[in-house]
């Protein structure tokens, strides 16, 4: 299993709850749409009193190899999600990469 993980920035002049909102409704099932993927999840920042991370989300997908993962990517729905990053997301901030999972502790079921 590979995994592929984004460090999503959101545009400017969106505010935390316009991007979350376009995340889950709009740009979430533009991915999931993606052929291959095995896993996708959002995490979103709850920011805390004092305490304001600089990113707003970070993605996860999971792909059976990397030949699938680029696969996925050159589909029409692996283009059309790519595309739409640009609408969301400040891409001069946002990160992405393959990593290796280390689980330490899964969570309790």
């Amino acid at each position: 299993m590979l995994k592929f993980v984004v460090v999503c920035h959101r545009r400017p002049d969106w505010s935390r709850s316009e991007f979350r909102r376009y995340c889950r409704e709009i740009h979430g099932p533009l991915a999931e749409a993606i052929p291959g993927v095995r896993g996708y999840v959002q995490n979103f920042v709850r920011p805390e009193e004092g305490r304001d991370p600089a990113w707003d989300a970070v993605v996860e997908f999971w792909f059976d190899d990397r030949e699938t993962m680029e696969a996925a990517w050159r589909s029409e729905a692996g283009r059309r999600a790519t595309d739409d990053n640009a609408h969301c997301m400040d891409l001069a901030r946002t990160a992405w990469a393959v990593v290796e999972e280390v689980v330490v502790r899964a969570p309790a079921p």
